[in-house]
């Protein structure tokens, strides 16, 4: 009797501990809303971003860890040496051949990354709620992909196939990088005019600390673009390809700087954050010349360049996750649902008439929005725990751009791929094995540039051009 009284003790305690531990999991990282709630665009943005973060931390460490290890530590060849070691032995040198090993080895977590975002994209094309729910089954899905991941060899699937994707998804997010930094630099002048505007109202003449604030930062900006391209000229020209992508970086920087200051399309504050930009650009260009004599880190590991990579991610990672202009750029407009058929059921909605023109070429504190269906925050339907969900009636087919989500971050993964390999650039101890590699990225990444700067040139001409037409 005693021995059944304490085995169904241990089997309540067993199962009150397993419910609470899923319930737990269900809590951090489940879905918490019934079916019946529709979710947002942006439905699980926040744990889709973190792991995005878990495959970052994967990929260091496979690339500084578990591959030097298998290159220089294990002692017999075996199944695993070879499949990570595939590729590599051609190089010449070991310090080549590890770097080979590691840049394949980040390859393997962020293209299973990549590859989830696809599977994640297609699932909400097919069903609006697949972003929110079963998040403790897909991150047993995501570990399942990079431990599969192990026993394939490198080539053709990671440095051939998955490098060449990566490329084009790295150049695709440059672009979509541009609408994050105009994003970031309009709230970051938009809320020190807010704050300025309050002091000033509170105490007359505070409120201009704030606005001596934005002009240093715009001053420190600037300063730092300019320290930057001396520092090229000085330490990356000696070939014509260098010199024309610096000293167009710095034409470029003045003009959209002087056309910006003509009009009242665009803050200083943003031009100089785009100028930072394009800098950082032009110099990961440059640092891709395979020419010995124009680039003095040729073969070197360009610990500057990765350092910055990842700067850029993780300041991606942070809009995507919590900025208000990314869930509107992700909810989109192409929804099928009029405005008037969302907003009738909530009393709380401000009126059209009160609702606010704005775009990417303004200079308020509503960047991003637009007139044609983005909504304010009284008006958008909520998201799961990242926007509290609570209307109910709003049509399952308003949700068939969650899928943007998933595309976006697939992006990201790509960058983050090229970041923290170089961009596929086997170099180590100054040789640089695969020298065609760096060329045909510089190429990319300063055509990224030029368009970058190009497509922000153009939204501050477009309205003086055009000033019978709307580019909010």
């Amino acid at each position: 009797i005693m021995a059944a009284i304490l085995t169904a003790i241990a089997t309540g305690v067993t199962w009150c501990f397993c419910t609470a531990t899923a319930s737990l999991l269900s809590s951090c990282c489940g879905n918490d809303k019934p079916s019946t709630i529709p979710p947002s665009a942006t439905s699980g943005r926040k744990r889709s971003v973190f792991l995005l973060f878990v495959a970052v931390g994967i990929a260091f460490a496979f690339q500084y860890g578990l591959a030097p290890y298998i290159i220089n530590d294990v002692p017999i060849d075996n199944f695993i040496t070879d499949k990570w070691s595939d590729g590599c032995m051609q190089y010449e040198t070991d310090a080549l051949q590890e770097r080979c090993a590691g840049n394949n080895g980040a390859y393997r977590a962020i293209a299973s990354a990549t590859l989830f975002f696809v599977l994640a994209g297609l699932a909400s094309m097919c069903k609006p709620t697949a972003n929110r729910e079963a998040w403790p089954a897909k991150y047993v899905l995501f570990l399942f992909l990079v431990g599969s991941t192990i026993v394939i060899p490198n080539e053709p699937v990671f440095s051939d196939i998955y490098l060449q994707i990566a490329r084009v998804g790295a150049i695709i997010f440059v672009l979509f990088e541009q609408v994050i930094i105009i994003d970031l630099a309009y709230n970051w002048n938009d809320s020190w005019v807010e704050k300025s505007n309050q002091a000033e109202s509170d105490e007359p003449g505070t409120g201009k600390k704030w606005l001596g604030a934005i002009l240093a930062s715009c001053a420190i900006l600037y300063a730092g673009s300019i320290a930057a391209i001396a520092l090229l000229y000085n330490f990356f020209s000696g070939c014509a390809s260098n010199n024309a992508f610096i000293t167009i970086t710095l034409v470029m920087s003045v003009l959209v700087t002087g056309v910006q200051l003509s009009g009242e399309e665009s803050s200083l504050l943003t031009s100089a954050n785009i100028v930072a930009y394009a800098t950082f650009l032009c110099y990961t260009a440059v640092a891709k010349n395979p020419n010995a004599d124009c680039n003095p880190n040729l073969g070197e590991l360009d610990g500057l360049g990765i350092a910055l990579g990842v700067g850029i991610t993780l300041l991606s990672l942070a809009w995507t996750a919590y900025s208000k202009t990314a869930h509107d750029r992700i909810q989109g407009s192409e929804t099928g649902v009029s405005k008037e058929s969302l907003v009738e059921n909530d009393t709380n909605v401000k009126s059209s008439e009160d609702r606010k023109i704005t775009g990417v070429v303004t200079g308020n504190n509503q960047y991003g929005t637009n007139k044609s269906g983005n909504f304010d925050d009284e008006e958008a339907p909520k998201g799961d725990d990242d926007d509290n969900e609570t209307n109910e009636n709003v049509p399952s087919n308003y949700f068939g751009n969650s899928w943007k989500l998933n595309a976006i971050l697939g992006l990201v993964s790509c960058w983050v791929a090229m970041a923290l390999t170089g961009w596929g650039s086997i170099e180590s101890g100054g040789d640089a094995a695969n020298p065609d590699v760096g060329k045909v990225s510089m190429w990319m990444i300063i055509a990224s540039q030029w368009v970058v700067l190009t497509l922000y040139l153009w939204t501050l001409v477009a309205p003086r051009l055009f000033p019978d037409r709307d580019f909010s």
